[in-house]
């Protein structure tokens, strides 16, 4: 799979650009400010309908502007599509593929797919939960873009059913509401058949990501502490112990539902009294270990960066080994890692079919990675 082309209007900093792409490296060098990293970002929108920057849509469109348009051009095994997002604050997104309008703008999921590593993946390391369990989902897209409508219906769910809890307890009126807590069942229903399906597909996917993820770390660590990566559930001892371990038993939904019906009916007291959903896939974490400590708090600031790396790279090994290989994106990272991890991360690189790489300085930029050259300067993209 690769890009052939990369076309936007009024989005971030570009009132227009326009790039014509080959397979191979591609380097995008520019000072600081000039909108390198706004070209990546509005690539991996495309991939995931996301920034990896911003939570919200909103900053995406140039100052002053209505709406931004990002247009690709993807091939993959000899067949090109173009896919085309429309992007208007306030407003539903819309999307095009081949210039025909498609239902939802989550049906171009899985046209073009992407890895990204840039300065922010630090966050994965010492950010919060969040962090990595955005990381979890937007992985589990790429590999199976319907999993964008499960992960949205969980979030709806999750937000009714919060809402409910606030006015069925005694929070407001000093008594419990009959009608409320009858509705919660149904609710409970609800939550338990979302949340059962993205719990085993996070649980399946930890257990497939984990021995790439530990080699990577490895590749770009070799005399660190060995690293792993376990999923840690809000569910508990009452999660099947088999799950999310690799060459462990497959997650089934259906065995989750339950064991999550259960959980909610033994924490229904405590939710009552603080108005929220205690159990379900949003209180998980993804666990990161350094021998035998946690990563957060306990690792260094090289070994931070060489699990966030390898958490990428073990993302991109898994990719390429189940559907072929997606589009390689290093946003500025060269710069960050010290000559051991760039070496590395250049080395597999190399090997993708097609990878873009930002950087400010030319120096930034290991041999191995030395193709086309495009200079970004002044609100313009010219051949270098």
């Amino acid at each position: 799979m690769y890009l052939r082309h990369l076309q936007v209007t009024d989005f971030r900093s570009w009132p227009q650009a326009d790039l014509a792409l080959e397979p191979g490296p591609a380097v995008l060098v520019g000072q600081n400010g000039r909108g390198k990293t706004n070209l990546l970002e509005a690539i991996g929108y495309v991939a995931t309908l996301g920034s990896h920057r911003v939570a919200t849509d909103a900053p995406l469109i140039r100052h002053g502007c209505e709406r931004a348009l990002v247009r690709v051009a993807v091939v993959n095994e000899d067949r090109e599509l173009t896919v085309e997002l429309e992007i208007t604050a306030g407003r539903a997104n819309r999307a095009r593929v081949n210039r025909g309008a498609v239902g939802r703008p989550r049906d171009v999921l899985g046209i073009l797919r992407t890895v990204l590593f840039s300065p922010e993946d630090l966050a994965l390391v010492r950010g919060d939960p969040g962090e990595r369990r955005r990381f979890l989902d937007e992985l589990l897209v790429l590999r199976a873009p319907r999993y964008a409508g499960v992960r949205a219906d969980y979030e709806k769910v999750l937000k009714q059913r919060n809402a409910l809890l606030k006015t069925a307890g005694k929070r407001r009126t000093g008594r419990e509401d009959p009608y409320a807590l009858s509705t919660l069942e149904v609710w409970d229903d609800h939550l338990a058949v979302a949340g059962a399906e993205l719990l085993a597909a996070r649980l399946n996917l930890v257990a497939d990501l984990a021995p790439y993820a530990a080699a990577a770390y490895m590749g770009v660590a070799p005399d660190s502490r060995p690293a792993k990566i376990a999923y840690r559930s809000s569910l508990g001892a009452a999660l099947p112990e088999t799950y999310g371990v690799p060459d462990g038993e497959r997650a089934q939904p259906g065995v989750l539902k339950d064991v999550l019906l259960k959980a909610l009916g033994e924490a229904r007291k405590a939710e009552l009294e603080r108005g929220i959903s205690l159990v379900g896939p949003h209180r998980d974490e993804l666990e990161l270990i350094l021998g035998q400590a946690p990563a957060k708090g306990y690792a260094s600031h090289g070994e931070s960066w060489s699990f966030a790396l390898a958490l990428r790279l073990g993302s991109y090994e898994l990719l390429r080994a189940e559907a072929g290989e997606p589009v390689l994106l290093l946003d500025d990272v060269f710069a960050e890692l010290d000559r051991k991890r760039r070496a590395r991360l250049a080395e597999v690189a190399a090997s993708a079919e097609q990878v873009l790489v930002t950087a400010a300085v030319d120096e930034d930029v290991p041999e191995e990675l030395a193709g086309r050259r495009f200079v970004v300067a002044d609100g313009e993209i010219t051949r270098g």
